[in-house]
């Protein structure tokens, strides 16, 4: 009787803790905003918007909807992404991915390429997806609707929703565009998704902008063409109130909603964490909240329409997936999917060569809103450490390569080697701050040894430094607050990149990278 009793404890705990663990939020931290997320056979399947990055619209899967794993890029190629001048307000806008009959579909707008709307498809996600198709229906933020054999798009074309049919194979617009709904007042109405339940069609909108003011509401009618009358208990998530405000979770908004296999429902959503001041610097990430959607009801969004870090809820079974290396290294020669380039990367320029990423410098600056020679991954931590070996070949005074905390082109910290004239070389730490640019520390080096480059960084301040035989030397610090987006602008958040640019363009210089640690603290 006594086994069986433990048995039966040990069978209800194990339920517990399979069932009800609660998680911690973000679910994908880090510069992840405008999360769109569909049900496939085999789980789960979200993207995000990219803006000025290529490859271009990160393509995650789960099982759970808490655990993420990024498994490729849908825009992959330079035929299907052109970045050309596209700075942090450019590029990838809103895409939103569906699944119908076997097929991936992705939609989005690419705001530097014409402000065009265009979809891609794809049987295999974790392939190639297709060329774009380009669509006739203008604005941003467009969104797919699969019924009856039927495609139905829609999109904000300013100040409304307007919805139409299309052939998804084509492009070809089926009929006319007609205005559906525009919000509760709030300006930029945008994001819409379409749902159908208990013979109701729900839209799905942002409203407010994407700062502190951004919100979720959502209005409902008996045909898909409206007319729309809004849920009397919008919105149905924000920030801006006084419940959340003093949650560090501000700017929630740009959702998506999925009914998960056990029939429960889910929204994800962007926010940012934010900083002493209101400032936020690593981008708006992806956020995910319970829905309590009865039959006929109105969804309720985690009881009250607010979120936390720390959820304390029901989940599906968990499905932890592996985390990423603290020391990432180049011996396998090839780049994950997570690595992104500036604009469209000149391929010639990334090579691996003894086990090293070796960057070919260039005299294209981080200055410039062209593509430098530059790779990196996202920021997602305050609290971290970066660090990274780099050898500097070079025969012109001036090259350098390192370490960048870049968030746009006019805002950056640089901790970098440069070649001097005397064929020696120092540890440089400069800043770039709109149009102040300033050279914080030099520091010569005076015999040849291994250097690794250091960045640290807590929720205030950024730390530099190097390490040469064992010994760490500090060289500076700056407030993280001046990289923030209320302060730099656009849409992203914080990459930490490795970079080689040369004086001239006679220069032969070209760097090697032996690894990037990435370490939460």
């Amino acid at each position: 009787m006594q086994n069986i009793r433990l048995y039966l404890f040990s069978f209800v705990f194990c339920v517990i803790e399979i069932f009800a663990q609660g998680y911690e939020n973000p679910v994908i931290p880090g510069f992840h905003p405008d999360p769109s997320v569909c049900k496939a056979d085999d789980g789960y399947y979200l993207v995000n918007s990219s803006f000025q990055y290529f490859p271009g619209v990160p393509l995650f899967y789960s099982r759970d909807l808490v655990n993420w794993e990024q498994i490729s890029n849908c825009l992959t190629r330079n035929s299907q992404l052109k970045l050309d001048g596209a700075g942090a307000g450019g590029g990838i806008y809103a895409p939103t991915i569906r699944y119908d009959n076997g097929t991936f579909y992705m939609i989005t707008t690419n705001v530097s390429d014409g402000g065009r709307n265009f979809l891609v498809h794809t049987k295999d996600p974790r392939g190639e997806w297709s060329e774009p198709v380009w669509l006739e229906q203008g604005g941003i933020d467009p969104s797919l609707y699969f019924e009856d054999g039927k495609c139905y798009m829609v999109s904000n074309p300013g100040g409304y929703i307007v919805l139409c049919e299309i052939n998804p194979m084509t492009g070809e617009q089926l009929t006319p565009s007609r205005k559906i709904w525009s919000g509760t007042g709030g300006r930029y109405p945008e994001g819409p998704h379409i749902y159908k339940k208990d013979g109701w069609y729900y839209l799905l909108i942002s409203e407010g902008g994407t700062e502190v003011a951004h919100s979720i509401t959502i209005a409902r009618s008996r045909f898909i063409d409206g007319p729309y009358i809004g849920n009397p208990a919008n919105p149905i998530l924000t920030h801006a109130c006084q419940a959340a405000e003093t949650n560090q979770i501000q700017g929630t908004g740009h959702a998506d909603i999925v009914e998960a296999e056990d029939g429960s429902w889910w929204m994800v959503c962007l926010a940012y964490r934010a900083m002493p001041g209101f400032h936020h610097i690593l981008g708006r990430e992806t956020f995910l909240a319970p829905v309590r959607w009865g039959k006929n009801a109105w969804p309720v969004v985690n009881g009250n329409g607010t979120i936390s870090l720390k959820m304390d809820v029901p989940t599906l079974p968990l499905y932890p997936v592996a985390e990423r290396p603290e020391k990432i290294d180049f011996k396998n020669e090839v780049l994950s999917s997570e690595w992104v380039h500036l604009q469209n990367p000149i391929k010639e320029n990334y090579r691996f060569k003894n086990g090293n990423l070796r960057l070919m410098a260039t005299p294209v600056t981080l200055n410039q809103w062209k593509s430098p020679t530059f790779v990196g991954i996202r920021q997602t931590d305050f609290d971290m450490e970066a660090a990274t070996s780099v050898s500097l070949e070079s025969k012109n005074a001036g090259d350098e390569a390192g370490l960048t905390i870049f968030m746009e082109f006019d805002s950056h910290y640089d901790l970098f080697l440069q070649q001097n004239n005397d064929n020696t070389k120092s540890v440089v730490l400069r800043y770039k701050l709109g149009e102040m640019e300033h050279i914080e520390k030099v520091v010569s080096l005076t015999k040849k040894a291994d250097i690794e480059l250091n960045i640290k960084s807590d929720i205030s301040y950024y730390y530099f430094g190097y390490t040469v035989d064992g010994v760490y030397h500090e060289i500076g610090k700056m407030n993280t607050r001046y990289l923030s987006s209320e302060t730099a602008g656009g849409f992203t958040g914080v990459i930490i990149g490795l970079y080689a640019v040369s004086a001239s363009e006679k220069s032969n210089a070209f760097a090697d990278f032996k690894y990037l640690k990435y370490k939460a603290e």
